[in-house]
């Protein structure tokens, strides 16, 4: 893609997805965080089951660790690799109690510094929770970027490099959902649907110009 085509991709997926927003379900910042740490390698439909409850008594920092890493680990069981998840969601709880009264920081630097928590996830909290301008590469972001041709990277990283180079600075947020919508209704990942694709005559992929990425 050129620039001219990457304009008229980021206008047609506002066209079909404007308003489109985080799905998963949250009334703070810290319960952001931890649904999207739960979200890992889990659907968001399985996060927000799961968090109904979890929050229901443990929806901040000074709550959750009274939980044991066994105790939590039966409630999020369902979301997959609960082990480490559980380890990771109380040792960030007790990070944000040490460091920050509870609070979840709103910076990059300082959230990625918490147990288990990446450059994905802190980019959601800063975009959802805090207003941040930021793009959250996750597997679909990942796809169908690379699929477009709007960014063309082996990492993840790379891919968010080159997004907010390709895309105004005011439409990372917004344009992150568009994406990840795209790629759940349209662009799946073992068979897209092309032929309904409105982006279909200026998408590499469909163009035969590239090949899929996985994220690694």
């Amino acid at each position: 893609m050129n620039k001219a085509t990457m304009k008229k991709a980021v206008e047609i997926l506002q066209q079909n997805y404007s308003g489109a927003k985080c799905a998963l379900n949250f009334n703070s910042p810290y319960e952001l965080l931890i649904a999207t740490m739960l979200s890992a390698q889990c659907t968001d439909e399985r996060v927000n089951i799961v968090t109904s409850v979890l929050f229901k008594d443990y929806n901040t920092a000074e709550k959750m660790v009274a939980l044991t890493e066994e105790e939590l680990g039966e409630i999020i069981k369902s979301c997959g690799f609960y082990k480490n998840k559980s380890k990771n969601i109380l040792a960030t709880s007790r990070e944000l109690l040490l460091k920050y009264n509870g609070e979840v920081p709103r910076t990059m630097e300082q959230l990625i510094e918490l147990p288990g928590v990446g450059r994905k996830t802190a980019n959601v909290v800063l975009s959802n929770a805090y207003g941040v301008p930021a793009i959250a590469v996750d597997t679909h972001v990942f796809r169908v970027s690379n699929r477009l041709g709007l960014a063309k990277g082996n990492t993840p990283e790379e891919v968010e490099e080159q997004l907010m180079k390709n895309i105004p600075k005011k439409l990372w947020s917004d344009a992150h959902h568009y994406i990840i919508w795209h790629g759940r209704k349209i662009c799946n990942s073992r068979k897209p649907k092309c032929d309904e694709c409105p982006l279909a005559p200026y998408c590499d992929f469909n163009n035969g110009l590239t090949e899929d990425k996985k994220a690694k």
